[in-house]
């Protein structure tokens, strides 16, 4: 009998899924991966692919309303409830932690309403992440479930990295920069020995995508990140603006825009789609000929130089830089720019390598190595629920 975990990453309106089944003390395998889509807008779409990227036909879907149907479909479509004995358990992404939660989770209802609680520090993000975990757990009540944080991997840093020069009453109501795309982080650090032969001392990971940021990583352990209390903060990204002097964002209160106003223009209006004007598609913009879209890449590698200034300086140097991420995986173009602007930290660019896709993009006599890794934050998560859920 194999036995299979499954790994969900839920959003607003949808629940990205994946299978993976164990086999001895390897590695969990991927089965499929997929996403029910369109929850709550009047049509849903379900797609599914196998470990080999080969698209399954799963059919059609009724126009699902919640959650707690799309967990009731793949369910039935996964078979979980037929074959309960063949399923240990479910991991879920959670996005944030707070300072109550520093590793993966074994949850109960108790926890459930644990992780309720810390809505208020990521209210665009946690709810969706808990609304499966409690679709599971009245579906499924026998089911084990982990929750696996995304601020997790940064609990590392130093006070000095993490505290605002603000009076101590909101460092004590948790008001401090947490960091974010921690499992993404997990993954890299697993994957690197294989890739590298080990960790570098001093790392710089850029984790590039529709949302970004950088973790500085001295022998493995996080010490700085360039987001901090929100997903809003460091990099610009895909539509969000990355660091933005909050000056700016009392003006526009002052003006009369309204917080809610604010809200879509931080989170869903800026960065790329912001500069340009067209779209947040990194791979869009680098083909467009449109002088805003390149200012809008432009840009976007300028506040990446920046922002690796910033976390080499918190390393005292560093001894390499690895790019993952869909844009980090996919860009040769950003990550050449990022390279070239290293070059005073002793990064040696090789531009055949990095057209080439890597893995390493450095030269070999480069004082600081830059390499491609690819991310697998399902993995991760599936890697932790074994571990809780087996021991």
């Amino acid at each position: 009998m194999t036995q299979r975990i499954l790994v969900l990453n839920a959003g607003s309106s949808s629940v990205k899924f994946a299978t993976f089944a164990l086999r001895g003390d390897a590695d969990p395998a991927l089965e499929l991966k997929g996403q029910v889509s369109g929850i709550g807008q009047g049509t849903t779409k379900l797609s599914a692919a196998d470990a080999a990227g080969r698209k399954l036909d799963w059919g059609s879907a009724a126009a699902l309303a919640t959650h707690d149907d799309a967990l009731g479909l793949l369910i039935d479509r996964l078979e979980i409830a037929a074959r309960r004995q063949d399923w240990i358990g479910a991991g879920h992404r959670v996005v944030h932690g707070g300072t109550a939660f520093s590793a993966p989770l074994r949850i109960d209802a108790a926890a459930i309403d644990r992780l309720a609680a810390l809505i208020p520090l990521a209210p665009l993000h946690q709810p969706h992440n808990v609304a499966p975990i409690r679709a599971l757990h009245r579906l499924l009540p026998e089911l084990p479930q982990v929750a696996c944080f995304d601020t997790a991997f940064h609990t590392t840093q130093p006070d000095l990295a993490v505290r605002f020069p603000l009076p101590e009453e909101y460092w004590r109501r948790g008001l401090r920069r947490y960091g974010f795309h921690g499992l993404s982080y997990e993954a890299i650090l697993h994957a690197l020995p294989k890739v590298v032969g080990g960790i570098p001392s001093r790392l710089v990971i850029a984790h590039l995508g529709n949302g970004a940021s950088m973790a500085a990583i001295r022998d493995g352990t996080c010490v700085a990140s360039t987001m901090g209390f929100s997903t809003l903060d460091g990099l610009m990204m895909g539509t969000r603006p990355g660091a933005i002097d909050p000056g700016l964002l009392l003006h526009l209160l002052r003006e009369g825009m309204s917080a809610e106003r604010l809200e879509r223009l931080l989170y869903h209006e800026s960065g790329l789609q912001g500069v340009s004007g067209l779209t947040a598609d990194m791979k869009t913009l680098l083909e467009s000929r449109d002088d805003k879209a390149k200012l809008a890449v432009a840009l976007y590698c300028y506040r990446a130089q920046r922002e690796l200034g910033s976390l080499a300086a918190a390393l005292g140097g560093i001894d390499a830089l690895v790019f993952t991420g869909g844009v980090g995986e996919n860009a040769a173009p950003i990550r050449a720019k990022i390279c070239e602007g290293a070059a005073w930290l002793g990064l040696d660019f090789d531009a055949d390598a990095n057209g080439k896709g890597g893995p390493r993009i450095s030269t070999a006599g480069s004082r600081v190595a830059s390499w491609i890794v690819f991310t697998d934050e399902e993995l991760t998560i599936a890697r932790h629920t074994r571990r809780l859920l087996s021991a």
